[in-house]
């Protein structure tokens, strides 16, 4: 009895239909990017300092420029305003007093310089900046500057916990059932946190859109790999998350053409609202289907595919069979994660990289955000090197194998990283070239992840092997705003040396993991076990739940 992709063989495994519907499902891809990395837009730190009644009123009676009334009127302007004092603090003085002298106001005020008491900002700040943020509509500085990683943080908690359920729900519900509900609550907690009244209730919808978006994200790519043939599910993955790699292009367009951050939430979340229109041009997944027993319904949507393709379905393929069918039903057990020495070291070590992999490309773009220069020149620039790296990886991974590029990779990001952090910022180009390496690197090991990932566990342990690893990549997630906002407070390329040495330690762990080019997916615990021995057989074609595990990519899957 035919499996699917023996009737994929013949009916086409990548034809015009699949093309068609991985088109569709790449704008979902693309959309999502918002969602994924939107703060460095929504939560842009403007320079501020605090708001002084009557300084602008002394500052015209005197005739001060700009520069000078900084001067006169801002504690420790002499930095550039790159002190706490000259953000957060004021000189606690009335300038509303009548007789203050425009050469020296603070001696005609208090005296003694050194004596001028300074107090918090009680009237708010002023900020350089054209448009609006999160920041500068919330105050979320000085005091309050943890909202705006707690803000990123529930974003990253969201992930963890919808990406575990909307993967039940994609399993026990169907997957285009699944994504449409997603996509529809992903649509309308976007719009309404467009129009949040206050902090508090733009958080909650933010944290309604990470329960559901990253969900989606990994059930569109589960759906694509599902109606393709085993030959095509790695590059259809590496190609869906390029369109993640493009979204990043239109969102740096999209936030300098809106400067205003309810405008630019807006304008990102109201195309998600044509996604409804799978409901008509997406079929349901034919594997999920024959796993549900729903032969009848699947050999319909195989009829749709052939027919798409302008290929007719031979009647001896006319009888479908589940590809687990015969299969023996071993239940996983999280112990089987590290009962075993070598699956153990396999399990640790991922974890570590999945942490790594999340804390280095989500902090470098956080990071980039508080940086000076031109933001969206800056993003735009590494955005554009994720392209490159697919590329390479698509060179390299069946000719030179994961552990030597993936280890390259991850020198590569840490050692960027350490330069960035050296080079003065006055050497602009000698400091974004490195950063921007270090962004390539980054990607290339979580593109790398995602294919060594599924492949070092057995058979009947591999999804709750990669759900079990990758969930440190949500938990990398929730730390990374905490770990880059407030150590730039210390100084600000601290964070830089932090992400060097994490990327560093990993470059050097994935070394002892198992080389799986030309190696066949393991079985049974006693195959993966000996993974490091040399006479193992050609690597097998990736089935169905390796490709579904192949998408947790950069976007760190927990499905």
């Amino acid at each position: 009895m035919p499996t699917l992709d023996d009737i994929l063989e013949n009916v086409g495994e990548f034809g015009r239909f699949q093309k068609q519907t991985f088109f569709v499902l790449c704008l979902l891809s693309a959309a999502f990017t918002p969602v994924y990395v939107g703060i460095v837009f929504f939560g842009f730190i403007p320079e501020h300092r605090c708001f002084s009644p009557g300084v602008a009123e002394l500052s015209q009676r005197c005739g001060w420029s700009l520069e000078e009334q900084l001067n006169h009127t801002v504690p420790e302007w002499g930095g550039h305003g790159t002190g706490f004092s000259s953000r957060c603090r004021r000189y606690d003085v009335d300038w509303n007093t009548t007789g203050i002298s425009c050469t020296d106001p603070l001696g005609s005020l208090v005296g003694n310089w050194s004596s001028v008491p300074l107090g918090p900002c009680r009237d708010g700040w002023v900020y350089d900046s054209p448009g609006t943020s999160l920041v500068t509509e919330f105050n979320l500085v000085c005091e309050d500057s943890w909202k705006l990683d707690l803000f990123q943080s529930c974003v990253n908690a969201g992930f963890f916990i919808g990406s575990i359920s909307i993967g039940y729900i994609a399993d026990r519900f169907g997957r285009k059932l699944c994504l449409l509900v997603t996509v529809l609550i992903n649509a309308v907690s976007g719009v309404l946190m467009a129009f949040g009244p206050s902090y508090t209730w733009t958080v909650i919808f933010r944290l309604i859109q990470g329960l559901v978006s990253k969900g989606g994200w990994l059930t569109g790519y589960v759906l694509i790999a599902e109606f393709v043939g085993s030959n095509y599910r790695r590059t259809v993955g590496i190609m869906y998350q390029l369109a993640f790699s493009l979204g990043l292009l239109v969102l740096t367009a999209l936030a300098y053409a809106l400067p205003h951050w309810r405008w630019l939430q807006l304008t990102v979340t109201l195309p998600s609202f044509f996604f409804l229109l799978y409901y008509w041009c997406l079929p349901e997944s034919p594997r999920w289907l024959i796993a549900q027993k729903q032969n009848d319904k699947a050999l319909e949507v195989i009829k749709r595919i052939a027919k798409g393709n302008k290929k007719k379905l031979s009647l001896s393929f006319q009888n479908l069979k589940s590809e687990d069918e015969d299969a023996e039903k071993l239940k996983p057990s999280f112990l089987d994660l590290v009962r075993t020495p070598q699956i153990r070291k396999h399990t640790f070590i991922l974890m570590y990289s999945w942490f790594t992999s999340s804390v280095l490309y989500q902090g470098l773009i956080m990071h980039m955000g508080i940086a000076s220069g031109n933001l969206y020149l800056d993003f735009l620039y590494s955005a554009l090197v994720e392209f490159p790296a697919a590329f390479i990886l698509m060179l390299t991974l069946d000719r030179i194998g994961r552990r030597y590029p993936w280890a390259a990779a991850s020198v590569m990001a840490g050692g960027a990283c350490l330069v960035t952090a050296l080079v003065p910022d006055t050497l602009y180009w000698l400091k974004m070239t490195p950063a921007f390496l270090g962004r390539m690197g980054i990607t290339m090991c979580y593109e790398i992840i995602c294919v060594v990932n599924p492949e070092l566990y057995p058979t009947f342990l591999r999804n709750l092997g990669v759900l079990v690893c990758s969930s440190m990549c949500d938990l990398g997630g929730i730390i990374t705003p905490f770990l880059v906002y407030r150590l730039v407070e210390l100084w600000h390329e601290l964070p830089l040396v932090v992400f060097a040495v994490i990327g560093l330690i990993n470059g050097g762990l994935v070394l002892l993991l198992p080389e799986m080019r030309g190696k066949t997916l393991p079985e049974t615990i006693e195959d993966a076990e000996n993974l490091h021995s040399e006479g193992m057989p050609e690597l097998q074609a990736i089935g169905p739940a390796v490709a579904v595990n192949s998408a947790y990519g950069k976007k760190c899957q927990s499905y």
